[in-house]
């Protein structure tokens, strides 16, 4: 039985958290491309410049990647822009923009890796997402929609692939509001959110499908005492999983 061979891609890898995620799986054994609009340097990473947003670009950053490392194991779509537009503001085009870029690009890189995947039956996918949708900040439609949009190609992902193939292992990741961004002082330290989220990366049993991670713990919706108390009696109750 041959060993299987981790190659990790993190969109968005010129920076922050995704440029420490690529450092930390890099710094765990794994081949690691990061893909950004500009070229960077990153010891360890291989540099792919596209734009996510275009389909033709996104497929021959892929082959490169390839060419270069092999075939991908392990995808993270952790770029996105937050543009501060008033909805007033906002165009159709500007719109439609921030959505392509944060949900588009996505899929657009879902797409180059699942062939693979489906083939050899296990893979891992991780969704950066944020609870924008849940309460919209203002200046933010276009970001909260899209962000929104992905926590459901989430889902729309392990509906379609979860009962095929169970070892095709997608979730979405909430890190927090990393340094710096917006000009918030005290958020979450990238280096260490870097760490969850190498760990959560190499983390693909298959009942771990569709489930939601908040920095370094699985976050479960709060259920009524009610649904609580019938989990308990039925023994459908489960331990959160930690990072």
């Amino acid at each position: 039985m041959h060993e299987l061979v981790e190659v990790a891609v993190i969109t968005e890898a010129s920076w922050g958290i995704g440029k420490e995620l690529a450092l930390a799986l890099v710094r765990r054994g794994i081949a690691v491309a990061g893909i950004a609009r500009a070229p960077f340097q990153a010891e360890g990473v291989l540099s792919i410049t596209a734009d996510i947003r275009q389909p033709e670009d996104v497929a021959r950053g892929f082959d490169e990647i390839r060419e270069r490392l092999g075939t991908p194991t392990i995808l993270v779509n952790n770029a996105e822009i937050y543009p501060d537009r008033d909805i007033l503001d906002e165009t159709p085009a500007s719109f439609m923009d921030t959505v392509q870029f944060n949900l588009g690009g996505a899929f657009n890189c879902c797409h180059e890796v699942l062939p693979a995947m489906v083939a050899s039956g296990s893979g891992r996918i991780i969704n950066v997402v944020t609870f924008a949708d849940v309460s919209p900040a203002p200046l933010a439609a276009g970001y909260s929609v899209s962000k929104g949009a992905l926590r459901i190609l989430t889902r729309a992902l392990v509906a379609d692939l979860g009962d095929r193939f169970p070892g095709i292992v997608v979730t979405d990741w909430v890190p927090g509001t990393h340094q710096p961004r917006k000009g918030i002082p005290d958020g979450v330290d990238p280096v260490q959110a870097a760490e969850w989220g190498a760990t959560l990366a190499l983390m693909r049993q298959p009942e771990m499908n569709g489930r939601v991670f908040l920095r370094d713990r699985e976050h479960q919706i709060q259920r009524s005492l009610k649904g609580r108390v019938k989990d308990r009696v039925l023994g459908r109750g489960r331990v959160r999983i930690r990072l």
